[in-house]
């Protein structure tokens, strides 16, 4: 198994499966001491604002709250550099933990050795 997790979010409440099982993945991820790292890319851009993952619902899912929690206690999460400029976030305006960073950090990441990266 891979000792570092780098999964890339490019969904949100537009495709609310996929965006669902990118953060579940990633939540159990983190809960089995995998060292992983979540990229808001598109779309699930916007869960990088406070409250925004609350409006988020799915049923029979666990809250995705929840999930980013998860992932911000024991993992990274960050929010792609061009995603936020197309929608005016800076990063005064994210919620604590979230990072931004560009294309080239998520590729030093994925490549890193011992790393998986996945794409939802």
């Amino acid at each position: 198994m891979a000792k570092k997790l780098v999964i890339k979010v490019t969904a949100g409440a537009d495709a609310p499966e996929r965006c669902s099982q990118a953060f579940t993945v990633a939540a159990v991820a983190v809960a089995s001491g995998v060292d992983v790292s979540v990229w808001l890319t598109g779309e699930s851009a916007w869960f990088a604002l406070p409250g925004r993952a609350a409006e988020f619902e799915l049923p029979h899912a666990a809250p995705l709250p929840d999930l980013i929690d998860s992932v911000l206690a024991a993992g990274r999460l960050t929010l792609c550099t061009q995603c936020a400029a197309r929608r005016d976030i800076t990063e005064q305006d994210v919620i604590e933990g979230v990072r931004i960073a560009g294309a080239q950090v998520f590729v030093q990441e994925a490549l890193a050795e011992d790393a998986q990266a996945l794409v939802y």
